[in-house]
């Protein structure tokens, strides 16, 4: 199927069209705006129409809602912001309150406020106001869900009443994407949230059986005559560092400014100008015995803010940006390694985005990374010598990503990365189509990429692409994908792909409940079976299938579930070998899981996870057991800890041994135990919604002790167990002993709107050694013999708006002139 005909095929099948039912609210222009302090007295609240007969659409669809627990809003606006006052009745001594970070919904009731000002069902800006006062935001689309990564500045108040509680918010036209039109009509939605009944109504009513709840959106009648604001926001910083290792302290001051400009109506820019993440949360360091690397998530507040748009295709893994250096250290005779820096660093990163009115997204990604350099040293000579190991080093993504219908899009995806010299080169290019008919009922996805990589003036173009047919409507719901990739393709010098070379097919098969039943709220089950092979040579690798179901009760809201997954037959694992064109075969594997989890309103709440593995295949024992505990207890609505252990211990498991590979002409295998145990602190303590105090703990430890037999790998995938120990072939040991220790302690207070001062303390030790016989209390004892990473931090960040700036300025010349002018009076009147 070529390009032309894969379009007008999606096109094709998105032509059924259903009108949906939409309230308008008419809203009126203030001279007077409200004061931001959840009292309801303003003059304007007075007239302003009012958007009530709110609608459950979970966990009961269609509830109205009742005379005791009834929603009013209203809204007004002025040439600065949009404002809102909601009054949600309620029994005040039943509304749950706890007091959280920002973006943390934690057990609060809520009030939203979701804005399409395009109105065009897929570009939802979203402000929820928690019954503590505390606020969250994010940007939400049906391809991308919801990103509470995005942060703007906006304001709002509560207060708890004798028969319910009160809310006003006020969001300046700085934290909305609107066109400069007269007349707007724009996009609306109110949700309304009680934690005690899982329950939430909205405005306009929703179908929860059908996809993309975008499509019920109110809309919002009478805004005239606004205009766009210059959207230009400053975020200078400094930040105080003091790091103690091993004997050496270190200090640094640095200095910083994060930018955000709106170019057009539509479209920003955000800037970090001297970037700063040092108070970037530690990564989850776990001990991997596999082929693949190991990846974290983002954690720096740039790369994880506003970047919905980049996400598209999965060609962006942001933790590229600064990954470690991508050379390797060259030594001569009688050289050895100095020094050498495993951190790239961040010169400055950018991207542009934003959509048309027309449903048009653009956006573009640019970030630079300095030339990195490792010291050798001579032995003989003590001579020094620089050698680049990571060159300046430019990263670049483009997107294009055209909506339509109201639920369907169409994208092109480039990303680039070019590194001066004769290092690699990479290019990326993807054409994605996520369509969705009308009538919100059936989605077709498609991704076709061509990558590109240029090592030493060899280029190497690799190929993949996703299909996935699915049924999203009704209680039963189902689809069919096939995912594809060649040997060549590799998108790993911004993307992350773990293996290629695969050509698979799959089919889901599932059901869920809409409206409550007797004994629960939710209900929902899932069946699938995976038929895998490789692109080249096409040959089988492996078949599957299995299940998860999960409910919730009704009167307690505990949750629980399971699930099962069956790896029938022979399995042919082409990857574990870490040779081209070798495999290991295993056989017949059952993973399975149950889990319980409390209802987390009750002041102790706890989940378990209880699972294990078998292999069902001759000559072998393998198995596998873990369990997971994870108590919690709210203290008090500020006060919040949650402790968790996980065990997880494997017998007698055969893998690749990653330090005894040293035989020509074979591939060494070992039968291993492994024990896994991690411990997990989190609290935290909030003061009000502006100030908090939160601890971080966690403690991993790993050990792995092999059999002392070598096994080889055959040709036929099968283990030969030589029965040799492992030192009489001249192999090294490949038992491991690995242990982490994390502790983060920090204050946060935000001082004014978007402003922040975080102090932070914390400290790390590592050790990974071959000692396999230590248990975890002696490997704990060694671990405090390691040198101790201490580091504390002040940053402060504030929020200068340009708008302020000029308004500070234009009232500062009508007071000159009003002063000029009694000058002026004062003066012809003694002339007089």
């Amino acid at each position: 199927m070529n390009i032309r005909s894969f379009i007008c095929f999606f096109l094709l099948f998105s032509l059924l069209t259903h009108a949906q039912e939409k309230k308008q609210l008419q809203i009126e222009r203030t001279e007077t705006p409200p004061k931001i302090d959840g009292i309801l007295d303003d003059l304007v609240w007075e007239t302003a129409q009012e958007a009530k007969g709110f609608t459950q659409f979970k966990p009961d669809a269609g509830v109205k809602d009742s005379l005791e627990n009834r929603t009013i809003v209203k809204m007004t606006y002025d040439d600065k912001a949009i404002y809102v006052a909601a009054y949600l009745y309620d029994d005040p001594s039943k509304i749950m309150s706890q007091l959280t970070s920002r973006d943390d919904f934690g057990q609060t009731d809520f009030f939203a406020l979701i804005l399409n000002p395009n109105n065009d069902a897929q570009n939802d800006t979203e402000f929820f106001v928690f019954s503590s006062g505390t606020q969250a935001d994010a940007v939400a689309s049906p391809s991308n869900g919801e990103d509470f990564g995005w942060n703007a500045v906006w304001e709002s108040a509560v207060k708890i009443n004798d028969d319910g509680w009160a809310v006003e918010m006020e969001i300046p036209y700085r934290c909305l994407r609107f066109a400069n039109q007269e007349e707007q009509t724009w996009g609306v939605q109110f949700h309304r949230f009680f934690r005690r009944y899982r329950s939430q109504y909205t405005w306009n009513p929703i179908d929860i059986t059908k996809g993309n709840i975008g499509l019920y959106h109110g809309e919002i009648v009478g805004l005239n005559n606004i205009e766009p604001p210059t959207r230009l926001s400053f975020y200078p910083f400094s930040t105080g560092i003091i790091n103690s290792f091993d004997g050496e302290t270190e200090t640094d001051l640095k200095f910083g400014l994060d930018v955000k400009y709106g170019i057009t109506e539509n479209f920003t820019l955000d800037m970090t100008l001297v970037p700063d993440f040092s108070q970037a949360g530690f990564d989850n360091l776990s001990l991997n015995l596999g082929p693949f690397e190991q990846t974290f998530s983002e954690q720096r507040q740039f790369f994880t803010e506003g970047v919905d748009l980049f996400n598209k295709g999965g060609l962006f893994f942001s933790r590229r940006v600064g990954s470690p250096p991508t050379g390797r250290v060259i030594l001569n005779e009688n050289e050895q390694v100095f020094n050498q820096s495993n951190i790239v660093k961040v010169l400055n990163a950018a991207k542009i985005s934003g959509r048309t009115k027309k449903g048009l997204g653009v956006g573009f990604f640019n970030a630079i990374t300095e030339k990195t350099f490792a010291t050798t040293r001579d032995t003989l000579t003590g001579a020094l010598r620089d050698q680049v190991i990571e060159p300046l080093s430019n990263y670049n993504i483009l997107v294009l990503d055209q909506q339509f219908n109201q639920n369907s899009s169409i994208s092109i995806v480039n990303t680039n990365v070019t590194r001066n010299g004769n290092f690699r080169d990479a290019n990326v290019t993807a054409l994605i189509a996520d369509i969705t008919n009308k009538r919100n009922t059936y989605n077709l996805y498609g991704e076709a990429k061509m990558s590109n990589v240029n090592l030493a003036d060899e280029t190497s173009t690799g190929l993949s692409s996703l299909f996935i047919a699915s049924k999203i409507h009704g209680n039963y719901r189902y689809s069919f994908d096939h995912s594809y990739a060649d040997t060549n393709y590799d998108i790993n010098d911004l993307g992350l792909i773990f293996r290629n070379n695969y050509n698979n097919f799959g089919v889901d098969f599932g059901h869920r409940i809409f409206e409550p039943t007797k004994n629960f709220i939710s209900r929902n089950w899932n069946t699938y079976i995976n038929y895998t092979r490789l692109a080249d040579p096409g040959v089988f690798t492996g078949f599957g299938f299995g299940g998860n179901i999960n409910f919730q009760l009704k009167e307690k809201l505990h949750g629980f579930g399971a699930n099962l997954d069956i790896e029938a037959g022979k399995q042919y694992d082409y990857f574990e070998p870490r040779q081209a064109n070798r495999f290991f075969v295993y056989e017949n594997l059952v993973n399975s899981r149950v889990y319980f989890s409390s209802n987390y309103n009750n002041t102790f709440a706890y989940d378990i996870n209880l699972g294990g593995a078998l292999y069902f295949e001759d000559g072998r024992d393998t198995n596998q057991y873990f369990i997971g505990i994870e108590p919690r207890v709210r203290i008090s609505d500020k006060f919040l800890i949650i402790y968790s252990f996980d065990i997880d211990k494997i017998f007698k498991d055969r893998g690749y041994a990653n330090n005894s590979n040293g035989l020509d002409n074979e591939i060494v295998f070992g039968q291993r135990d492994q024990t896994t145990i991690v411990n997990q602190v989190r609290g935290n303590y909030n003061f009000n919604p502006f100030h908090a105090l939160g601890l971080t703990f966690r403690n991993y430890w790993s050990v792995v002790e092999y059999e002392n037999e070598v096994y080889f790998l055959e040709e036929n995938g099968q283990l030969q167990n030589t029965g040799n120990p492992f030192e009489s072939l001249g192999l090294g040991n490949s038992d491991v002993n690995f242990s982490t220790w994390n502790l983060d302690l920090n204050y946060t207070w935000q001082f004014a709107p978007g402003s922040f001062l975080t102090a932070l303390y914390r400290n790390q030790l590592f050790n990974n050694d071959r000692d396999a016989s230590r248990s975890y209390s002696e490997s704990v004892n060694t671990l405090f013999e390691q040198p101790v990473l201490h580091s504390f931090s002040l940053r402060i960040q504030y929020f200068i708006d340009y708008n302020d700036i000029k308004r500070v300025f234009k009232k500062k010349d009508r007071n000159t002139e009003k002063q000029l002018g009694y000058i002026s009076r004062d003066f012809n009147s003694r002339l007089l």
